[in-house]
């Protein structure tokens, strides 16, 4: 998974690689324009007892298992959320991702729980919760980490080599960060990124944190490297917040769900939805650094 985030959770904010792409979405966003926005009210969602939560069915953010039950980090956090809101039920709504903000819009949900990125393009669309999750890169190296490599940046500094896949944002990154070309060995999936760094092809294969992860617990030739710095490309990490979304006009909805998320991050069980997703510890950490304010200021 290189990422979905360039899709969804997020293009990955200030960064001049994905301009073009944030452009794209405002285009797409523009064509949004004919719903009128419709308020989710707090108090009418807890006077029917069901609130309308959609998903864009994306491992392991937000998706309907083979059973029909909701999982992933937001379903799984919004969960508790709504319990505490006092909200009987949950009527799950499974879309694609391009429909979240045109469904919230068209008043089709009440709620997206998607962890999609909070961009300053799209918070002129819709409201954002605080961010409930944070991701950024990260380095899937040998048992051990033997050549101790922790950053993208100590392949600019040293003669190792790094692995990307072909076609994966990676490539920009290692390029804005001054990595020669000869120092990236291209690989055609993620599934050959187990042998290609376990038998020293390569120090280590870049990639987002959760495709670290993943990759990490398929193999114990391999694991995530461990004090792993974020990338910073034109002076910003290459991090992205993903959040809840509500369309305009439900500020009630959205500022009852910031205060039981607040409250809800405080906790052991909150940190444990998120990791068993995946997410590094380092992710979570991320995703108290950012309020949606900042995020939607730019």
């Amino acid at each position: 998974m290189t990422r979905h985030h360039s899709s969804k959770a997020g293009i990955r904010p200030n960064n001049s690689f994905f301009k073009a792409l944030a452009a794209a979405t405002l285009v797409s966003l523009a064509a949004t324009a004919p719903y009128a926005a419709q308020a989710a009210d707090l108090d009418a969602i807890k006077s029917k007892g069901t609130i309308r939560i959609a998903v864009a069915n994306e491992i392991p953010y937000g998706y309907m298992d083979i059973s029909g039950e909701a999982k992933g980090a937001g379903p799984d956090v919004a969960k508790h959320i709504v319990k505490e809101l006092g909200i009987a039920n949950i009527e799950w709504i499974p879309t694609s991702f391009s429909s979240l903000i045109p469904g919230l819009q068209a008043n089709r949900f009440d709620m997206v729980a998607a962890e999609m990125a909070i961009l300053p393009q799209r918070c002129q669309q819709v409201h954002f919760s605080n961010p409930n999750s944070s991701y950024g890169e990260g380095l899937l190296v040998a048992k051990g980490n033997p050549d101790d490599v922790h950053r993208y940046e100590d392949f600019a500094d040293s003669d190792k080599k790094v692995a990307i896949m072909a076609g994966a944002d990676q490539l920009e990154m290692f390029q804005a960060l001054g990595v020669p070309a000869d120092r990236m060995v291209t690989i055609a999936n993620n599934a050959d990124a187990i042998s290609t760094v376990s038998t020293g092809r390569a120090s280590a294969y870049a990639a987002t944190s959760l495709t670290v992860s993943e990759l990490a617990g398929k193999s114990d030739r391999v694991e995530a490297a461990e004090n792993f710095s974020d990338p910073v490309v034109d002076g910003e990490p290459v991090r992205s917040w993903g959040g809840f979304t509500f369309s305009k006009g439900s500020e009630s909805l959205r500022d009852a769900v910031n205060e039981q998320l607040a409250e809800f991050k405080k906790t052991d069980a909150w940190k444990e939805i998120l990791s068993q997703y995946g997410f590094s510890a380092a992710d979570l950490e991320g995703s108290f650094t950012k309020t949606a304010e900042e995020l939607c200021s730019g």
